[in-house]
């Protein structure tokens, strides 16, 4: 597995003129701090002086004032205008919060967020909770799905864990009802599902601890790691797992953009993106 002890060097946030303007902008220069990255802000619209000087004004208040920040402007559609800007700028980390665009004020949390996230070619922050004052980030949830991606979504998990101060991460290990072969009608097959339910929990947490192991040994300290197994349908018990433990951020890994196992995977993503649970951060390398 590649290491990539900083793994967000530049952050492209696209912003809207929508009432959460100010607390999107406090939270993403906040997270740029934490991430040591270069901030690029994108509004999808025309630059005028107005627009400028309420941004401005915004900057002026935040809390890291000597971080790099650029502001650009671009017009067209907002999820082209995003993908090429992602693309020019070799953005790793999308954040994305609100578009308002002719008007129309939407979230990305819907059709734009699912569009970008499968075309994107780098990590997305999907935030629903930003806050003007800074609400500290205590428990990761990040899924440990058998896949060849979640050794580098683990790592990031715990990249972010650390540059936020997090104090705990939980590994989610999904597993589908389907693996246990058994249909439960006695005592007799209720014992037997239950065994073969340990050595599937067993068989994922061995995996998933020796993706723990391969991580850098600064990055495990005093961070409280947690393994959970979970049956039942992918995307939707991690989310409502995340929602019970009341996790600050969930992390993913992003859909494949091709293939059968895209679109199995986006209808895996697609119970998280119809109702977020927490603050989430799919990640694509």
């Amino acid at each position: 597995m590649e290491m990539q002890p900083h793994p967000f060097k530049r952050i492209l946030f696209g912003f809207a003129f929508s009432p959460t303007l100010e607390i999107n902008i406090q939270e993403t220069t906040r997270l740029a701090h934490f991430f040591n990255a270069k901030l690029i802000l994108l509004h999808v619209g025309k630059k005028t002086e107005e627009k400028l000087g309420i941004v401005s004004a915004l900057l002026d208040k935040i809390d890291y004032r000597d971080d790099a920040i650029e502001i650009h402007w671009e017009q067209g559609k907002p999820v082209s205008v995003i993908l090429e800007a992602c693309t020019k700028f070799n953005i790793d980390l999308l954040v994305l919060g609100a578009l308002q665009h002719e008007n129309v004020y939407q979230f990305y949390v819907g059709s734009i967020a699912r569009n970008l996230t499968r075309k994107v070619n780098c990590s997305v922050l999907l935030l629903i909770k930003p806050s003007a004052e800074r609400m500290p980030c205590k428990h990761i949830v990040v899924n440990g799905l058998d896949a060849p991606e979640t050794p580098v979504a683990i790592l990031d998990a715990f990249y972010a864990a650390n540059a936020l101060g997090a104090q705990q991460i939980t590994i989610v290990e999904e597993i589908r009802q389907q693996e246990i072969h058994v249909t439960v009608e006695d005592d007799r097959s209720l014992k037997k599902a239950n065994i073969i339910k340990e050595r599937l929990k067993n068989r994922e947490d061995y995996r998933v601890r020796k993706i723990v192991k391969s991580l850098p040994e600064a990055f495990l300290k005093n961070i409280k790691i947690k393994t959970q197994s979970i049956f039942g349908k992918r995307g939707y018990s991690i989310g409502h797992y995340a929602e019970v433990v009341r996790a600050d951020l969930l992390v993913m890994n992003a859909p494949k953009k091709t293939g059968l196992l895209d679109r199995i995977f986006r209808h895996d993503l697609e119970y998280i993106l119809s109702d977020l649970p927490t603050d989430l951060l799919i990640i694509r390398k």
